[in-house]
């Protein structure tokens, strides 16, 4: 980033959900080819634990042989991989959050044993180093980055999922004032048939919504049975019960009544990581794909050679590169405010929680997009191997099943829809971004004349495609915000409206993320193909989003503005939508091509 006199670095920096109204430069962009030789180092020992210990015992994790997870998670705390991302003096690796990330997507492929690590080192640590004491932390932090402790997070109820704060265990505080008497009822909990600390969430005298460390053994506590799940068959999910469970007043987690603010920024870094596990994920399952595809001979030929196939192909590759593109992007911004924020006087923890607090809107979109990307690429692998894909001999079919959830837990995709507007909107209505200011601009370019200057430079339709994306977003978030100021409408209750924009706001977080990594990698020898196979998957995502924020917009505006405005903003909507068609069916080819000859993903 370039420095101005008076302006200090974190002045420049891209703040949460700014995005929609700044630019970003290309050179300041962290991409994934920039990753670092002790970063390669560390994808290539998290892929050998992969191959020595997760895949031969695969089987045996998937029906739960006793004792078996909690010796792979022993074996991630000797390798560094449960603490990668706590203090040192806590017992962690202290990893900037880049080498996290890589840790993530290599580790994606794992099946049901990423939902016990992720479980564990997400929702699992992250509320005690951001709200724990020091004691508590000095007590579970050490063991849990070693893996001789296993985390549990005890928040969904039978009447409380999406609502979370609508959670009915209560907490009593004893006579003696030593312990608060738990009593209730919690389902759904990952890692509970092993954990040795559960994050359990509770309201002190029925409405003070508060978090609580209990220990494995608690007088009262007991499992139900494991359930019998869709997918990650082998990961530990069972009710928790609590009947007059005493819990010492020292283990109450943050503050009394502020259990929410743990709950909501710990699900904040549960979205961002959930992305990177489900991007790596996908990424074995598409090269399952393309391996089969150039080994499956039909008509006298691999069907790796058919136009159908290599569409499959190329569109898988297509989102898993988009979807990195934002991932790595989203992960340095974290990274970088972190090292700002302990220049500042933070700790390692309070400056992850702020990083992660302050980028809630793209946490959001990596999770519906990773999840939902990936969920299409595993499906379209799955049909490139047909009748075999169908088979449970075929691990294809465990990653069918295993994707399934990732659309549902750590808040569904559906609330995090709602939530990313939202939080826009409340971000503008605090004057920590200026949407009104830029949306007002855009009312008044839709009353001048469309420029007829053409775009310039190797990269400038893409550029003012991304501009243009930006201002549809302004317009119809900027109109449906002025309704509801003028009380015409309810947002709150127009939640297609708020996933219509949602949606605008993921494709234009993806496509431009996808400009910038494509624009860094062009001329450099940090390339993996050729310039031309970056540029056919630029032109075919971003011929593809426009015509999705097109339909997105028009949905929403045509759901809320009355007859004369809908005119209005239709003809500026095909205005800011106009990106030149491509020859989707040739570049398409072109890049399955590559791809069928690597036999893999190969970026």
């Amino acid at each position: 980033m370039t420095k101005n006199p008076g302006i200090t670095f974190k002045d420049q920096m891209l703040k949460g959900g700014e995005f929609i109204i700044k630019d970003s430069e290309a050179s300041a962009t962290f991409i994934r080819e920039d990753m670092n030789e002790e970063q390669k180092m560390v994808w290539q020992m998290v892929k050998d634990f992969l191959s020595n210990d997760i895949i031969p015992n695969v089987e045996k994790i998937e029906h739960q042989e006793e004792g078996l997870t909690v010796k792979l998670m022993e074996k991630a705390g000797e390798l560094g991989l449960l603490g990668s991302h706590m203090p040192m003096e806590y017992g962690g690796m202290e990893m900037d959050t880049n080498t996290n990330t890589v840790i993530c997507e290599a580790i994606g492929p794992c099946g049901s044993f990423c939902t016990s690590y992720a479980a564990h080192t997400g929702i699992g640590m992250l509320p005690i180093l951001y709200f724990g004491t020091e004691e508590q932390k000095k007590k579970y932090l050490p063991a849990l980055s070693a893996g001789q402790f296993k985390a549990a997070y005890c928040l969904t109820e039978p009447s409380s999922g999406s609502d979370a704060l609508a959670a009915k265990t209560s907490a009593v505080l004893s006579k003696d004032g030593k312990h608060y008497i738990l009593n209730g009822q919690k389902m759904w909990i990952s890692n509970a048939g092993f954990a040795d600390v559960f994050i359990v969430f509770a309201q002190i005298d029925g409405e003070k919504f508060t978090g609580f460390i209990v220990e494995k053994g608690a007088e009262g506590m007991t499992l139900g049975a494991e359930e019998k799940k869709l997918g990650i068959k082998g990961s530990s999910t069972r009710q928790v019960f609590f009947e007059n469970t005493p819990v010492p007043v020292e283990n109450i987690l943050g503050e009394i009544g502020k259990g929410h603010l743990i709950a909501f920024n710990a699900l904040n870094a549960g979205r961002y990581k959930l992305g990177a596990l489900t991007l790596g994920g996908a990424r074995d399952s598409l090269n399952m794909g393309i391996n089969y595809s150039n080994e499956r001979m039909q008509f006298k030929q691999p069907i790796s050679n058919f136009g159908a196939i290599k569409h499959k192909i190329a569109e898988s590759s297509i989102k898993l590169f988009a979807g990195n593109s934002a991932l790595y992007r989203t992960s340095n911004l974290m990274q970088e405010l972190i090292a700002v924020l302990k220049e500042e006087g933070y700790s390692f923890g309070e400056a992850k929680l702020k990083a992660a607090e302050e980028y809630a809107i793209e946490c959001s979109i990596l999770k519906v997009a990773g999840s939902e990307m990936s969920t299409y690429i595993v499906d379209e692998s799955l049909q490139i191997h047909g009748g075999m894909g169908f088979s449970e001999e075929n691990p294809i079919a465990r990653a069918y099943r295993d994707i399934r959830i990732s659309r549902i837990y750590e808040g569904t995709n559906e609330i995090n829809r709602m939530l990313i507007l939202d939080m826009l909107l409340k971000k503008a209505m605090k004057g920590k971004l200026d949407i009104v200011g830029p949306a007002w601009e855009v009312q008044k370019e839709l009353a001048s004349m469309p420029s007829m200057e053409k775009p310039k430079g190797p990269y400038g339709n893409e550029q003012k495609a991304v501009a243009d994306f930006k201002k549809a977003i302004l317009m119809v978030a900027g109109a449906a915000a002025k309704m509801q100021m003028d009380g015409k409408i309810n947002l709150k209750e127009e939640q297609e409206v708020l996933m219509n924009v949602s949606d605008m706001m993921i494709d234009c977080f993806l496509a431009e993320s996808m400009l910038l990594r494509i624009e860094k990698l062009n001329g450099s020898d940090k390339r993996k193909v050729d310039q031309e196979v970056y540029d056919a998957m630029l032109q075919v995502f971003f011929t593809d989003a426009n015509d999705r924020l097109r339909k997105n917009a028009q949905d929403a505006i045509t759901s809320f503005a009355d007859e004369d405005l809908i005119k209005t903003f239709l003809l500026g909507l095909k205005r800011f939508t106009n990106y030149p068609p491509c020859n989707v069916k040739k570049q398409r080819r072109l890049i399955a091509d590559v791809m069928i000859k690597a036999n893999e993903y190969c970026l």
